[in-house]
């Protein structure tokens, strides 16, 4: 198979889709990889270490899609690559299409067997290729958070940790799974005042038993998240339903009841975000302020430690490549059950109820393809 590997054209996404090791070890098994030039060099990896791992290093992103079997990715598709895809052609990346209902339209009308990192599910419902990047994701949160807590950007003031003789700074996350898991821990380790929300109380009472600091863990409905986020400085929305919009969780009348310069940090904002005031931002321009609370929604995050980023999302991504680069895509999808329900769109057919559902439009069981 050929598997082509484009520089990523996100604003400030730094992190590309394979690196070298990944590279020989397809061009091992008899496969092609064509890599944009400069496609790595933001997390650190030359286009001469490409080169001598085997691939062939393109000068633009036309001529690796008009080439490619697969393109491997690390965000969505843009508009301007829109007419690069081809019909046919497997795309294998985050594609985040629940809140994108022009990108998943353009996906159907080009055909293409487009498979999503963040709908690739285990038997214990995990979701292996999402699980490092929401790691990374949880950590950094409350490093944004408590930058933009700083006065002269234009926070509250309010330092996390506190220091002997004044309260620790209070913060709020919406949503126990890894996002929320790993702010915890880092907001937990900075010696903040930590109050975890979840609708599952055995998830809770696992927490709980796991994490240790000033932690309270709440069992999350509407009256719940009002009186938490009410008294917090800093919120992390980390909700998750996998491949379905993110429910609107936090309402615009709760942030008026917040402190001023009070900081949201909305990991979930790639699936349209848990707060009502939720937009997508980027690196470049990463807040915006409603309601007197400072908005932090930037869409890809992990890719300010893109190297850091890179290595851990290939560590879990490179396993599914080599399949469907081995066994050729129907194969692969037909005997690897966690990467069928990673499939989202099909020879212009919508194959994932929860996108179907999220954007209004037909589903279509894959049997039915």
């Amino acid at each position: 198979m050929i598997i082509g590997v484009p520089k990523e054209i996100k604003n400030n996404e730094y992190r590309v889709a394979l690196v070298p090791a990944g590279v020989r070890t397809l061009g091992e098994k008899g496969h092609k990889v064509l890599v944009e030039k400069a496609a790595g060099i933001d997390s650190g990896i030359s286009d001469e270490e490409y080169l001598r791992a085997g691939a062939l290093v393109k000068s633009s992103a036309k001529a690796i899609f008009g080439e490619a079997e697969m393109i491997a990715k690390v965000k969505e598709p843009l508009p301007q690559e829109w007419d690069l895809l081809n019909e046919g052609q497997v795309l294998f990346t985050y594609l985040h299409l629940a809140p994108a209902k022009e990108l998943t339209k353009t996906l159907l009308q080009k055909k293409v067997i487009g498979i999503a990192y963040e709908t690739v599910q285990l038997p214990d419902s995990s979701l292996p290729l999402l699980e490092p990047m929401s790691e990374i994701a949880g950590k950094l949160s409350i490093q944004a958070g408590a930058h933009y807590l700083q006065r002269e950007n234009g926070g509250s003031g309010t330092l996390l940790g506190g220091v002997p003789g004044i309260t620790a700074g209070n913060v709020v996350i919406i949503g126990g799974g890894t996002v929320g898991t790993n702010a915890a821990r880092v907001a937990l380790g900075m010696g903040a005042s930590v109050t975890i929300l979840d609708i599952n109380i055995e998830r809770l009472r696992y927490l709980t038993d796991i994490l240790h600091g000033k932690l309270e863990t709440v069992a999350s409905n509407s009256s719940n998240i009002e009186a938490s986020i009410t008294e917090a400085d800093l919120v992390i929305g980390a909700t998750l339903i996998p491949g379905a919009k993110a429910e609107k969780l936090v309402k615009r009348e709760m942030l008026s009841k917040m402190r001023p310069g009070s900081v949201l940090v909305d990991v979930a904002v790639d699936q349209g975000g848990c707060c009502e005031t939720s937009t997508p931002t980027t690196h470049e321009n990463p807040v915006f302020t409603v309601e007197n609370v400072i908005h932090y929604c930037v869409t890809n995050m992990p890719s300010a430690v893109a190297r850091s980023s890179t290595y851990a999302l290939t560590n879990a991504t490179f396993t599914y490549v080599l399949k469907l680069a081995d066994l050729g895509y129907k194969e692969a999808l037909r005997t690897d059950e966690p990467l069928r329900k990673g499939l989202n769109v099909y020879n212009g057919k919508l194959v994932s109820a929860p996108v179907a559902k999220s954007l209004g439009l037909q589903y279509t069981p894959l049997e039915a393809c």
